[in-house]
């Protein structure tokens, strides 16, 4: 009898989710854009994705190992090497997720040495020196691009390669030229190696969508506002074709469904998911109509991370047994 009233500690609802499952789905619905990257650029895409991968998941190892040697200065032989390798966060596959999408954002051209360098600091700055997986302020995969949009911008902007030369459709379209939105659709274009293919990112976003990683709030709300904002400050009205070609240009779908999603620097709170999305749109529309750039995908989503704490601030929802104006247990 005595069983039937034990009660642990919290918490007392637990999922079977993991990290790793978590980690490992995106890595999946990825697959096609990166796929398709490679099939696209050729096999120059294979070395960026690999170089980017590497230094992501050697850096957090190495910073793992230097966190157990700070801790450990009297670690003793093979036993505790191998408990270093069963305690390395690398294990949770989120370094993986981080060098993949850094990849999918970089242009195939980009230097080698440089793709590394951006891996490197995804993890070492964003993400380990602020406490690891679940600390990060910002997305560490957009941070590290806009650090090397700022550092190298002769070579983030350089799209030229094997198969394309030239602008990209983005670029093209906002310098007043026409461009090809069924090759858009498909990813017969120039860009960056993850973001050329609609299709090819929606296949992974449906993927998402039924595994249940992520839902719709933040990617609707983020499209439907970038949509009505180029409506009406765009200059070309309902124009089907001008409409289609700026949805899917750049990064927009890419940052929607695989970065402005991310579970650590998204809002908890579902209004605030909403507001979120929408300034997304918001300010990737202003960056892209009224900016001196093609694109704004990135920094906007940067921007809408470090606004998340007071969008959570104003969206909490009302505790149970609370009435605005009145006390605990007022009716």
């Amino acid at each position: 009898m005595s069983e039937l009233f034990k009660v642990s500690s919290n918490p007392h609802i637990r999922s079977r989710v993991t990290t790793n499952g978590l980690m490992l789905a995106v890595i999946v619905a990825l697959m096609p854009a990166a796929g398709f990257g490679i099939y696209n650029f050729g096999p120059r895409a294979i070395a960026v994705i690999l170089v980017t991968i590497i230094s992501t998941v050697l850096t957090e190892f190495l910073f793992g190992l230097y966190k157990w040697i700070r801790d450990n200065p009297k670690g003793k032989g093979s036993l505790q090497v191998k408990s270093i390798f069963e305690k390395s966060t690398i294990t949770d596959l989120s370094a993986v997720v981080t060098g993949m999408l850094l990849a999918l954002n970089l242009p195939v051209a980009i230097p080698l040495w440089m793709a590394a360098l951006g891996g490197i600091f995804a993890i070492l700055v964003v993400k380990m020196l602020f406490g690891g997986l679940g600390q990060n302020f910002m997305n560490p995969a957009l941070a590290a691009r806009c650090f090397m949009l700022l550092s190298f911008p002769t070579a983030m902007t350089a799209f030229d390669c094997d198969t394309y030369t030239g602008a990209t459709p983005l670029a093209a379209l906002k310098a007043g030229e026409q461009v090809n939105t069924l090759d858009m659709f498909i990813g017969r274009t120039a860009g960056t190696i993850g973001e050329t293919s609609v299709i090819a990112l929606l296949t992974g976003a449906c993927f998402l969508l039924l595994m249940g990683v992520i839902d719709l709030r933040i990617p609707g709300s983020y499209i439907i506002t970038f949509v009505l904002f180029v409506i009406v400050f765009g200059g070309h009205g309902l124009d089907p074709v001008y409409l289609s070609a700026q949805v899917s240009g750049g990064g927009l779908m890419l940052g929607a469904f695989f970065m402005a999603t991310d579970y650590v620097t998204r809002p908890i709170t579902i209004k605030g998911q909403y507001v979120f999305g929408i300034f997304l749109g918001l300010m990737t529309g202003i960056f892209r109509i009224f900016g001196p750039g093609a694109e704004g995908v990135s920094y906007a989503i940067i921007l809408g991370n470090l606004l998340v704490p007071l969008i959570e601030k104003f969206t909490k929802p009302t505790a149970f047994g609370y009435q605005k104006g009145g006390k605990r247990g007022e009716k």
